[in-house]
């Protein structure tokens, strides 16, 4: 995230406290029962690939996803708990995100608009079409 435009900052062991108020904002319709039935415990983004929440897909949200205004947002992973908060993020697109399909750490890989009303979640099945999502409020 070398872009100029963005000011990033790290925001250490807040990956836990993040995935928290993602799952609290984005799949608090479900009973634990139900997300314990689709594993959301070890993958956030079953909620879409269960189904479980209206979201765009694949190319259509990386579309929703570049074309969102964006203000200030984390980033967040499902597997460490490194984050970081990018403010003046209107220009954020998805090649800039700190993503490594290589490193099983930074595969699945969450953004989140500072105010909660979306999400954009890239995940480490998308060569086999699961993901990318992109999940709106209304």
């Amino acid at each position: 995230m070398q872009n100029r435009e963005f000011r990033v900052l790290e925001i250490p062991k807040w990956g836990r406290y993040l995935r928290g108020k993602w799952l609290e904002n984005f799949a608090n319709h479900l009973s634990k029962q139900e997300q314990k039935e689709i594993d959301i415990e070890s993958f956030l983004w079953h909620l879409c690939s269960y189904e479980k929440v209206t979201c765009f897909e694949r190319e259509d949200a990386i579309r929703a996803f570049e074309r969102q205004i964006k203000n200030r947002c984390t980033i967040f992973y499902q597997f460490t708990n490194e984050a970081f908060l990018v403010q003046n993020a209107k220009n954020l697109k998805m090649k800039d995100l700190p993503y490594d399909e290589w490193d099983w750490n930074y595969t699945d890989i969450y953004v989140m608009d500072w105010e909660n009303k979306w999400t954009f979640v890239i995940t480490h099945e998308t060569d086999i079409g699961l993901g990318p999502y992109f999940i709106q409020k209304l």
